[in-house]
Protein backbone atom coordinates (compact mmCIF):
# COMPACT_ATOMS: atom_id res chain seq x y z
CA UNK A 1 0.00 0.00 0.00
CA UNK A 2 1.21 3.45 -0.74
CA UNK A 3 -0.39 5.62 1.93
CA UNK A 4 0.85 8.69 3.74
CA UNK A 5 1.21 8.83 7.53
CA UNK A 6 -2.08 10.72 8.00
CA UNK A 7 -4.17 8.27 5.97
CA UNK A 8 -7.69 7.68 7.25
CA UNK A 9 -9.04 4.24 8.11
CA UNK A 10 -11.31 4.32 5.03
CA UNK A 11 -8.28 4.95 2.79
CA UNK A 12 -6.42 2.03 4.39
CA UNK A 13 -9.47 -0.17 3.93
CA UNK A 14 -9.83 0.93 0.30
CA UNK A 15 -6.21 0.04 -0.44
CA UNK A 16 -6.68 -3.37 1.19
CA UNK A 17 -9.74 -4.04 -0.94
CA UNK A 18 -7.94 -2.86 -4.08
CA UNK A 19 -5.30 -5.51 -3.45
CA UNK A 20 -7.67 -8.16 -2.09
CA UNK A 21 -6.28 -11.09 -4.07
CA UNK A 22 -2.75 -10.40 -2.89
CA UNK A 23 -4.05 -9.69 0.61
CA UNK A 24 -5.83 -13.04 0.81
CA UNK A 25 -2.73 -14.87 -0.36
CA UNK A 26 -0.69 -13.12 2.33
CA UNK A 27 -3.22 -14.02 5.05
CA UNK A 28 -2.77 -17.68 4.24
CA UNK A 29 -4.75 -20.59 2.90
CA UNK A 30 -8.40 -20.82 3.73
CA UNK A 31 -9.38 -17.15 4.02
CA UNK A 32 -12.46 -16.10 2.07
CA UNK A 33 -13.48 -12.45 1.84
CA UNK A 34 -17.04 -11.86 3.02
CA UNK A 35 -17.45 -8.09 3.17
CA UNK A 36 -16.07 -4.71 4.00
CA UNK A 37 -18.14 -2.50 6.27
CA UNK A 38 -20.31 -5.50 7.16
CA UNK A 39 -23.55 -4.12 8.61
CA UNK A 40 -24.87 -5.39 11.95
CA UNK A 41 -28.30 -4.20 13.12
CA UNK A 42 -28.49 -4.45 16.91
CA UNK A 43 -31.14 -2.92 19.18
CA UNK A 44 -32.21 -0.24 16.68
CA UNK A 45 -28.57 0.70 16.02
CA UNK A 46 -26.28 -0.03 13.10
CA UNK A 47 -22.66 -1.08 13.45
CA UNK A 48 -20.12 -1.74 10.72
CA UNK A 49 -17.27 -4.25 10.87
CA UNK A 50 -14.29 -3.00 8.84
CA UNK A 51 -13.45 -6.36 7.21
CA UNK A 52 -15.16 -9.73 7.59
CA UNK A 53 -13.60 -12.98 6.40
CA UNK A 54 -14.48 -16.63 6.73
CA UNK A 55 -11.73 -19.18 7.28
CA UNK A 56 -12.68 -22.39 5.48
CA UNK A 57 -10.23 -24.65 7.32
CA UNK A 58 -10.89 -23.29 10.81
CA UNK A 59 -14.62 -23.04 10.00
CA UNK A 60 -15.01 -19.64 11.62
CA UNK A 61 -15.52 -15.98 10.83
CA UNK A 62 -12.60 -13.59 11.24
CA UNK A 63 -13.31 -9.95 12.09
CA UNK A 64 -10.55 -7.46 11.26
CA UNK A 65 -10.83 -4.00 12.75
CA UNK A 66 -8.51 -1.23 11.54
CA UNK A 67 -7.46 1.66 13.77
CA UNK A 68 -5.15 4.31 12.41
CA UNK A 69 -4.17 5.28 15.95
CA UNK A 70 -2.31 3.89 18.93
CA UNK A 71 -4.14 1.03 20.70
CA UNK A 72 -6.48 2.09 23.49
CA UNK A 73 -8.25 -0.42 25.76
CA UNK A 74 -11.70 0.58 24.48
CA UNK A 75 -10.83 -1.01 21.13
CA UNK A 76 -10.76 -4.45 22.78
CA UNK A 77 -14.30 -3.90 24.07
CA UNK A 78 -15.55 -2.91 20.64
CA UNK A 79 -13.90 -5.93 19.01
CA UNK A 80 -15.35 -8.21 21.71
CA UNK A 81 -18.80 -6.69 20.98
CA UNK A 82 -18.39 -7.47 17.27
CA UNK A 83 -17.29 -11.04 17.96
CA UNK A 84 -20.33 -11.64 20.18
CA UNK A 85 -22.64 -10.12 17.57
CA UNK A 86 -21.20 -12.22 14.72
CA UNK A 87 -21.41 -15.36 16.87
CA UNK A 88 -25.07 -14.64 17.65
CA UNK A 89 -26.31 -13.16 14.37
CA UNK A 90 -24.12 -14.55 11.57
CA UNK A 91 -22.36 -17.74 12.66
CA UNK A 92 -24.04 -21.04 11.88
CA UNK A 93 -24.39 -23.81 14.46
CA UNK A 94 -21.53 -25.88 12.98
CA UNK A 95 -19.12 -22.90 12.79
CA UNK A 96 -16.43 -22.36 15.42
CA UNK A 97 -16.30 -19.15 17.49
CA UNK A 98 -15.35 -16.00 15.63
CA UNK A 99 -11.76 -14.74 15.80
CA UNK A 100 -10.92 -11.05 16.07
CA UNK A 101 -7.85 -9.21 14.83
CA UNK A 102 -7.27 -5.57 15.69
CA UNK A 103 -4.68 -3.75 13.56
CA UNK A 104 -3.44 -0.50 15.13
CA UNK A 105 -0.75 1.99 14.22
CA UNK A 106 1.08 1.11 17.46
CA UNK A 107 0.51 -0.77 20.70
CA UNK A 108 1.89 -1.18 24.18
CA UNK A 109 2.01 -4.89 25.06
CA UNK A 110 1.17 -4.29 28.74
CA UNK A 111 -1.96 -2.28 27.85
CA UNK A 112 -2.99 -4.96 25.34
CA UNK A 113 -2.50 -7.72 27.93
CA UNK A 114 -4.62 -5.89 30.51
CA UNK A 115 -7.33 -5.13 27.94
CA UNK A 116 -7.55 -8.75 26.70
CA UNK A 117 -6.75 -10.67 29.91
CA UNK A 118 -10.26 -11.50 31.10
CA UNK A 119 -11.98 -11.54 27.72
CA UNK A 120 -12.79 -15.10 26.71
CA UNK A 121 -13.00 -14.59 22.95
CA UNK A 122 -10.08 -15.35 20.61
CA UNK A 123 -8.60 -12.02 19.56
CA UNK A 124 -5.24 -10.44 18.99
CA UNK A 125 -3.78 -6.99 18.47
CA UNK A 126 -1.03 -6.19 16.00
CA UNK A 127 0.68 -3.06 14.74
CA UNK A 128 0.88 -2.00 11.15
CA UNK A 129 3.28 0.43 9.58
CA UNK A 130 2.91 2.50 6.46
CA UNK A 131 5.89 3.79 4.52
CA UNK A 132 5.74 5.99 1.46
CA UNK A 133 8.68 4.29 -0.28
CA UNK A 134 7.96 0.66 0.56
CA UNK A 135 9.33 -1.85 -1.97
CA UNK A 136 6.64 -3.25 -4.30
CA UNK A 137 6.87 -6.83 -2.99
CA UNK A 138 6.19 -5.63 0.59
CA UNK A 139 3.27 -3.32 -0.11
CA UNK A 140 0.48 -5.62 1.06
CA UNK A 141 2.40 -7.93 3.39
CA UNK A 142 0.63 -9.31 6.43
CA UNK A 143 1.57 -12.15 8.76
CA UNK A 144 0.79 -15.70 7.69
CA UNK A 145 -2.18 -17.48 9.20
CA UNK A 146 0.23 -19.60 11.24
CA UNK A 147 1.73 -16.45 12.78
CA UNK A 148 -1.73 -15.04 13.53
CA UNK A 149 -2.88 -18.34 15.04
CA UNK A 150 0.32 -18.53 17.09
CA UNK A 151 -0.30 -15.08 18.52
CA UNK A 152 -3.92 -15.93 19.29
CA UNK A 153 -2.83 -19.13 21.04
CA UNK A 154 -0.47 -17.09 23.25
CA UNK A 155 -3.29 -14.89 24.57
Amino acid sequence: MNLAFGAREKEIEGQLIEHITKFLLELGKGFAFVSRQYRLAIADNEYYIDLLFYHTRLKCYVVIELKNTKFIPEYAGKLNFYLSAVDSLVKQQDDNPTIGILLCREKNNIEVEFALRDLGKPMGVSEFTIAENLPEHFKSSLPTIEEIEGELNNI
